[in-house]
């Protein structure tokens, strides 16, 4: 059974996280949660206030982890996943999810971006001549990281698939079950 990845921690925006967790194990696939350490991860929801110029945010789901991100071992995994909200901006300083991240790029391995999740890549480098979607604010950032930033639900470039945000899910999901299927279909003998 193909194996996912996924890379997160405390803040992450809950329906970015939840909607590809469900998803991969829909398409046959088993997922794991790795963060920092083990304690489960809180996940937030960011909703649009008409009374605030920013997205709020509340509390959401607590996730469990199955396996911090010192002790992942990359060759057990055939897609990675990296979904949005607040957590991209402070894993992304951790020696080991530059380790991972870098793993699954170098190795052309299926990379799914939500949200902010493109944040984890940019700044290693990793999105330098390549297609992506963001949440809008960050696109300037993607640019200097080298991107182009595509303003759709479901942007696939080789072995990136990436999303604005849990607004595209619907597209965005069959995109990247679409991009694994096809990683693993052309693995297999």
């Amino acid at each position: 059974m193909p194996r996912a990845l996924l890379l997160t921690g405390d803040a992450a925006e809950e329906l970015d996280t939840m909607y590809p967790y469900y998803r991969v194990q829909e398409g046959g696939w088993d997922v794991d949660v790795s963060s920092r350490t083990m304690r489960d991860v809180q996940l937030v929801i960011h909703e649009f206030d008409p009374n605030s110029d920013a997205y709020v945010e509340k509390n959401g789901r607590k996730l469990p982890v199955d396996v911090p991100w010192a002790e992942v071992d990359v060759e057990r995994y055939d897609a990675l996943i990296i979904p949005g909200g607040r957590a991209p901006e402070w894993i992304r300083v951790d020696a080991d999810v530059r380790r991972i991240t870098e793993h699954f790029f170098a190795r052309d391995l299926p990379i799914a971006l939500v949200c902010h999740g493109a944040q984890v890549p940019a700044v290693y480098g990793l999105l330098k001549g390549r297609k992506t979607a963001c949440f809008p604010p960050i696109t300037g950032d993607m640019e200097n990281a080298g991107a182009t930033v595509i303003d759709a639900p479901d942007v696939v470039d080789g072995n990136l698939v990436s999303c604005r945000g849990w607004p595209d899910m619907p597209q965005f999901g069959r995109a990247m079950m679409e991009l694994f299927s096809k990683s693993v279909n052309s693995a297999s003998p």
